[in-house]
C-alpha cells in the first residue's frame, strides 16, 4: 500500500489581502487539479485569527513533488499566481502520516448503517440460500461448508467498518482470496452472484439509500471482480494483507 506524503504550507496574510490571496490560489488550484502528482488539495483559514491559513497538498510522494510538479509545465503557472504570498509563508513541510488514525462517530461506518452484525447475517443467510437454488452459482458452490455464510457474514462485516472477527478467527485478505484460487469463476457468474447478493440486501432489510447502496455495490464489484482475477489459470496469490476497510466513497450518508 503505497502511504502519500502530505504537504503543509501555513500562511499569515493581512486581512486587506485576504481576497486577492483567496483569488489566486483559486487560479493556482487549476494546476493542481491538472497534476498527476496531486492527490487532493484544501485551503483552510483559522476561525480564530483571519489572518492565518493551512494549505494542505497531497503528493503521491515528496520526489514526485519535487521532482515532478515542480519540474512540470505546470508549475511556473502556479508559481505566478503565489509567488506575490511566499514571503508570508511560516512553514513549508512535508509530512508522512502515522499509524495514528480513525474515524469518529460523527459518520457512521457501512456497518453500523447497515444494522451491524444480525444485518449481515441474514444478508448471507438469504444469499445462500438463493445461490444454493440458483442454475449458475449453485455447482460453484457445491458441497458448501454449513459455516460458510457465516463466515462471509463476518468477513462483510469487517469490511464495512464493524469488528475484526474474520481476520481474528480466519485469516487476513490473503485467506480469502485462497479460497477462490484455481476455482476458475467465469464473468456469468460474477454477474449473477452480483445481481442476488443484491436482491439478497433488499430481502434482508439492508438500507435501500444511494448512497449506502452505491457504497456497498461498489465493494461487491471490486470484491468479485478481484475474485474472477485470482480463480484464474495463471493467478499467483498476493502477498499477506489486511482485510480491505470500505468507506462511504463519493456520497456520505444522507441524514437530513
Amino acid at each position: 500500500m503505497t502511504t502519500h506524503t502530505v504537504e503543509y504550507i501555513r500562511y499569515r496574510i493581512p486581512e486587506d489581502r485576504s481576497a486577492e490571496f483567496l483569488s489566486a490560489y483559486t487560479h493556482a488550484a487549476n494546476q493542481l487539479a491538472a497534476a498527476p502528482q496531486c492527490v487532493d488539495y484544501e485551503l483552510a483559514r483559522c476561525e480564530e485569527d483571519f489572518e492565518h491559513y493551512v494549505l494542505r497538498i497531497t503528493w503521491t510522494s515528496t520526489t514526485d513533488h519535487l521532482e515532478g510538479f515542480r519540474e512540470s509545465e505546470l508549475f511556473p503557472d502556479f508559481l505566478a499566481e503565489i509567488r506575490p504570498y511566499i514571503a508570508n509563508i511560516d512553514e513549508m513541510r512535508h509530512y508522512k502520516p502515522t499509524t495514528v488514525r480513525g474515524r469518529g462517530a460523527a459518520l457512521p461506518t457501512l456497518y453500523a448503517w447497515a444494522g451491524g452484525t444480525e444485518a449481515f447475517a441474514k444478508l448471507t443467510t438469504v444469499f445462500y440460500e438463493k445461490v444454493l437454488a440458483d442454475d449458475i452459482l449453485a455447482p460453484v458452490f457445491e458441497g458448501l461448508a454449513p459455516e460458510h455464510a457465516e463466515h462471509v457474514a463476518l468477513w462483510l462485516a469487517e469490511v464495512f467498518g464493524g469488528p475484526s472477527a474474520y481476520s481474528e478467527t480466519q485469516g487476513g485478505h490473503g485467506h480469502m482470496v485462497a479460497k477462490h484460487m484455481g476455482r476458475g469463476i467465469t464473468e456469468p457468474q460474477r454477474r449473477r452472484w452480483v445481481n442476488l447478493i443484491q436482491d439478497a440486501a433488499d430481502e434482508a432489510g439492508l438500507p435501500t439509500d444511494a448512497e449506502f447502496r452505491s457504497a456497498f455495490l461498489a465493494y461487491v464489484e471490486w470484491g468479485t471482480r478481484l475474485a474472477v482475477h485470482f480463480s484464474g489459470p495463471d493467478a499467483k496469490p498476493p502477498a499477506e494483507q489486511p482485510v480491505p476497510k470500505w468507506n462511504w466513497g463519493a456520497a456520505p450518508p444522507y441524514q437530513g
